[in-house]
């Protein structure tokens, strides 16, 4: 499902997917358009701070995610884990503990609130001559599939 730049937006549509779909897991994609060839993978997601404009030129009430949530949450996926367990030739994994504060974040801190911290976060690079769109999908993939791997550890 595609998002769109638009904080009200975001937020809907995640509450949806967690009210209807139910999921053990909701993994988040966003584009780092400053970076060249580096997959990041966001630990934890922040409430507030949210004072850029959205496509539609407005910011959250107090530049908060939740008036009620908590100042940070923390995905269930042991990010760092997952980064020290995945190489892959051609592409640099890096992990982060700051998604920043616009649409991704805000989609991220929305999403470990309403699932109860089971969501992550993948920043990934613009496509390119090196980084293709077949190439990306295959390192999500792999990527997707350690976070699923923790998932099952949990429920054991």
């Amino acid at each position: 499902m595609q998002l769109l730049v638009v904080y009200q937006k975001a937020k809907e549509q995640v509450f949806k997917i967690w009210t209807t779909l139910q999921p053990l897991l909701t993994v988040h994609v966003g584009l780092a358009s400053s970076a060249k060839a580096i997959i990041i993978l966001e630990q934890c997601g922040k409430n507030k701070g949210y004072q850029e404009m959205d496509a539609c030129g407005f910011h959250p009430e107090g530049g908060c995610c939740m008036l009620d949530g908590p100042e940070k949450i923390e995905s269930t996926i042991n990010m760092k884990t997952l980064w020290k367990n995945i190489s892959m030739e051609g592409i640099d994994i890096i992990f982060s503990r700051d998604a920043g504060r616009y649409i991704c974040d805000y989609t991220y801190y929305t999403s470990l609130y309403y699932g109860k911290g089971r969501a992550a976060f993948i920043h990934v690079p613009p496509l390119s001559k090196s980084v293709t769109a077949d190439f990306l999908g295959k390192a999500l993939q792999t990527i997707i599939l350690e976070m699923l791997k923790q998932c099952g550890e949990e429920r054991e």
